[in-house]
């Protein structure tokens, strides 16, 4: 190294060559770089859909997802299986052990579950695929007071038009309805002309389809045959022919049924700032730069805005690249104002020429970091950023070792050169190891598992090529330039005693012999005061050590897993019980939107940001939660359902509100009246969550048994103060009608799969074909007419049809019960689970102490009260005990190798431990700062 040393600082141009290296290398990798406002999270988990139309929870759980949970719980790799049994659809998550191949894991349950036989006739295809998250760039909103055919075809407009922009890949409509065409049959035209679904099903697939038929080769070519016939709209639809007779009339199924060329039966809605709405969603795919990809989308929308109709809007809603920009700003802002302190301080103590050359190693630093972010896959982001924070004032303590022991040699009359190639050596033993510990020290951050662990392995990285270039700098670039640079006295020749000059230097004087009076004076003595009461130093020491851990372990000072991260929208969401009327769930939506609007008033009187209000938008949602991306473990909710809403409200960037957004949620909450008969109602303003605070999943075979321990635990939370928002993950499920075959049906011929496939052909319908129109995939249902599915006496009035032709009453052939069947019925490993979750006001309460003083006495009792019962820790508190027994880990190893660092250079085996006896002493520090500024420690 030494030899490296010296050739560098007497080749000047290889020096300057490798500066320019490092500044090239960043600035062509710069427009490279990812720009992204939380780094990507990928997760190792398989998820298998497989959509069950129709079907209550419990035959999906029974006909679907046991089937799948049994059939892949042996395979090598998986760690946790959850699944959930939703109407109509079952979801399976198998969680793969950390660092198991997804390739290898994704094969393998595939195949497992293809080679399933014995799914119902009526579920679809499985869907095996590795779980990927979504990554929204920026959503429209486009709204008006027009038809939802109207929106919807706007909408589709407008995600063709921005698909087709360079760069663009993956836009979709959402909060609209799907297209389907509904063939209704009445009771009475089945009865008419006597027919049945099967055959109205069966006419139109012989009718409406498009089939090759080969080819003639003819002596002049080949001639293709084909029959084209599909139909693609309700009128080709009207136009088939059902039957025809003997008399060779035909009979049309425009004269049997009412074809219906509209939506599917579902309740979905959208009002953006009052005005039905749908929303376009442009995602970031791959390598895609946010900033870049939604100022073409924005430029677009603006263009395509003006070829609207009258009273319909296109506006940008939940623009990512905004929040990125704002965060940006700031940190950049702040890191910016930190590099200026850092050169203040090294100008005031150092030569103001050697203080420039030590603080150029900071960009030096950087510049090298950012050349190799490409490559390792790191982006520009809100983690990378506060990385680059954290690390800058660690760049330049080996420049100021170097410079300052080089300034040294240099103040000795030695030659500039001479004395900096001896002033580099002298000190680059300390130097590198002293480096390489602080790498050390990083490393477990990068070892670290799970979501958490590829957030803290961002800042670990940064922070590592950062120190790895800024030792390069000062071992092979500032010495170069500190052998070139002129000494104190030529320069204050060549400068001919210069007034500014003069100044500085008095300054400077000004500025040494403070700190040297303050070292003589008060540091030299008391240092010589602790070296003769050593043995009280170290008491002392250990006392202070003692009383801060003692004030951790108190809980005076809170901890938190993952630092809150304020967002600029902030979304209430509402669950009614399932199987709640759509005009109730309307009402509840009214009233939680109407709650924002009277804290949006409050807040203009109070608070103004040039004269414009804090709130910007609002979007209320029924039969979705649009924003609710849920942990990607999470497979417990329909993302539709007629007893779910939201209310979503825009505020303007968190450096222009004189309120935080936490605040607002609560004005929000508080304003908001009680809802009768709500089921769960949660407010959140957090731009990233790693999962519920308090997350406690009950498993058990026994349902009944879960529900009772669900309910105590949840009252049993809401005795602790500061705990809110307290739910589970159990819906109390609909009314239900429960059928079986009378004996007196079987001597008619009739079975249980006649009665079961009748009565789901005429309330649910018979999937008669699936068309491809445009890029949307258009059901074909046959059904009763939607007057007659609205009644349970509609049940009483059908007519179920015999083997021999016949019909009879459904009342004479079989009987109905009513019951209570399960809205959403989820699984873990293979039990029924149901998890409660709650939030906490960190200012009130915190999760860990509650869930600690919970495991202490109250889940030890559940468990016994409640035979067969279990619990485990999820959302938040999984990511904190794997993230922290890993960090903890991987941190002793990191001391061993910290310890063997400084034993080489020391060639001692107890130097290193009284140099390490720091750390701990390093964290009291670190604590008390926390506890005077009111902080909680966080991960």
């Amino acid at each position: 190294m030494k030899r490296a040393i010296a050739w560098f600082a007497e080749n000047h141009v290889a020096a300057n060559l490798l500066m320019v290296m490092l500044i090239a290398g960043g600035l062509v990798a710069l427009p490279l770089i990812q720009q992204k406002t939380f780094p990507d999270i990928t997760v190792d988990m398989i998820r298998i859909g497989v959509p069950y139309l129709g079907a209550a929870p419990e035959e999906v759980e029974e006909g679907v997802c046991i089937r799948i949970e049994e059939e892949i719980h042996s395979i090598e790799g998986i760690e946790e299986i959850t699944s959930s049994a939703a109407e109509g659809a079952c979801g399976v998550t198998a969680e793969l052990i950390d660092g198991y191949p997804v390739d290898r894991a994704l094969s393998e349950i595939k195949n497992a579950v293809d080679a399933i036989s014995t799914f119902p006739a009526e579920t679809e295809k499985p869907v095996v695929n590795h779980l990927a998250l979504m990554r929204d760039a920026v959503q429209v909103a486009v709204s008006g007071d027009v038809s939802e055919e109207t929106l919807k075809v706007l909408g589709e407009r407008l995600r063709d038009g921005l698909t087709a922009l360079p760069g663009v890949t993956q836009v979709e409509v959402t909060n609209a309805r799907g297209y389907e065409i509904s063939i209704e049959v009445s009771e009475k035209a089945l009865r008419r002309y006597g027919l049945t679904f099967d055959q109205v099903v069966a006419s139109v697939r012989r009718g409406s389809l498009d089939r090759p038929g080969g080819s003639i080769k003819t002596a002049a070519g080949e001639v293709l045959l084909r029959t084209k016939g599909q139909a693609y709209v309700g009128d080709d639809f009207e136009k088939l022919v059902v039957l025809t007779r003997e008399d060779g009339t035909r009979l049309l199924l425009g004269e049997v049924a009412n074809v219906v060329d509209g939506f599917e039966d579902e309740d979905k809605y959208a009002i953006f700032d009052g005005k039905p709405a749908v929303l376009v969603k442009v995602y970031r795919v791959g390598d895609q730069k946010v900033l870049d990809l939604v100022a073409r989308a924005k430029a677009y929308v603006e263009e395509a805005t003006l070829r609207l109709p009258a009273g319909v809007a296109a506006t940008v809603w939940q623009d990512g690249s905004q929040a990125l920009r704002d965060r940006l700003d700031i940190l950049i802002r702040n890191g910016r104002a930190g590099f200026i302190l850092v050169f203040v301080v090294l100008a005031l103590f150092l030569r103001l020429r050697l203080a420039v050359w030590v603080s150029l190693g900071v960009p030096l630093s950087f510049m090298g970091a950012l050349a190799l972010f490409p490559p390792l896959g790191i982006s520009i982001d809100v983690i990378s950023l506060f990385a680059f924070i954290l690390v800058l004032g660690l760049l330049v303590d080996d420049a100021i070792v170097v410079g300052e022991n080089v300034h040294r040699h240099q103040e000795s009359n030695e030659a500039p050169l001479q004395a900096s190639i001896a002033g580099t050596q002298e000190v680059s033993v300390p130097v590198i190891f002293g480096v390489l510990t602080t790498v050390v020290a990083f490393v477990p951050m990068i070892l670290a598992p799970g979501t958490m662990g590829q957030i803290f392995g961002t800042i670990g990285v940064v922070v590592i090529c950062c120190l790895l270039f800024s030792l390069i700098e000062s071992q092979l670039v500032l010495p170069a330039h500190l052998g070139h640079m002129r000494t104190a006295a030529t320069e204050t020749i060549r400068s001919g005693g210069s007034q500014l000059a003069g100044s500085w230097s008095r300054v400077q004087n000004l500025f040494a012999s403070s700190l040297e009076r303050i070292a003589k004076n008060y540091y030299t003595p008391a240092l010589e005061r602790v070296l003769e009461w050593r043995y009280t130093t170290v008491a002392i020491a250990l006392g202070l050590l003692f009383l801060v851990l003692s004030i951790v372990a108190s809980g005076i000072l809170k901890f938190s897993f993952f630092p809150f991260v304020e967002a600029d929208y902030v979304s209430a969401r509402l669950a009614m019980p399932p199987g709640t009327p759509v005009e109730t769930t309307e009402a509840a939506v009214r009233e939680v939107e109407a709650a924002a609007r009277r804290v949006k008033l409050q807040l203009d009187q109070e608070y103004s940001v040039d004269g414009r209000s804090i709130v910007k938008h609002f979007l209320a949602s029924v039969g979705a939660q649009p924003s609710s991306r849920g942990n990607p473990t999470s497979t417990a909710r329909l993302p539709t359902s007629s007893h779910l809403g939201e209310v979503t409200i825009e505020l303007v960037g968190g450096n222009q509100r004189p309120l935080s957004a936490r605040a607002i949620v609560q004005r929000w909450r508080d304003e908001t009246p009680a809802i009768p008969d709500v089921a769960e109602l949660t407010f959140t303003a957090s731009l990233f969550s790693a999962g519920d605070p308090i997350n406690v999943q009950l498993h058990s075979p026994d349902v009944v048994q879960l529900e009772v321990a669900a309910d105590q635990l949840k009252e049993r939370l809401a005795k602790y103060p500061g705990v809110f928002d307290i739910g589970d993950s159990f819906d109390g499920g609909k009314e239900e009608i429960q059928l079986d075959i009378l004996p007196a049906a079987e001597a008619l011929g009739l079975t249980l799969d006649d009665l079961a496939s009748q009565v789901r052909h005429a309330f649910y319908g018979a999937e008669a074909q699936r068309i491809q129109r445009g890029r949307d995939d258009v059901r074909v249902m046959v059904r009763y007419p939607e007057a007659q599915r609205r009644s349970l006496a509609d049940l009483d009035n059908m007519r179920i049809r015999t083997p021999s032709g016949g019909e009879v009453p459904f009342y004479a052939v079989a009987k109905a019960r009513a019951g209570i069947g399960y809205s959403t019925i989820k699984r873990a490993n293979r039990q029924r689970a149901i998890n409660v979750t709650a939030d906490v006001d960190l200012a009130r309460g915190n999760a860990n102490e509650i869930l600690a003083d919970l495991q202490r006495g109250f889940l030890r009792q559940l468990v016994l009260d409640h035979p067969g019962v279990q619990y485990t820790l999820e959302g938040e508190q999984r990511e904190q005990a794997e993230a922290a027994s890993s960090l903890v880990r991987n941190y002793l190893m990191a001391l061993v190798l910290i310890y063997a660092l400084l034993a080489v250079p020391l060639r001692s085996y107890s130097e290193p431990l009284l140099i390490m006896s720091v750390i701990p002493f390093g964290a009291v520090g670190a604590i008390l700062g926390h506890l005077m500024m009111g902080m909680n420690l966080s991960m």
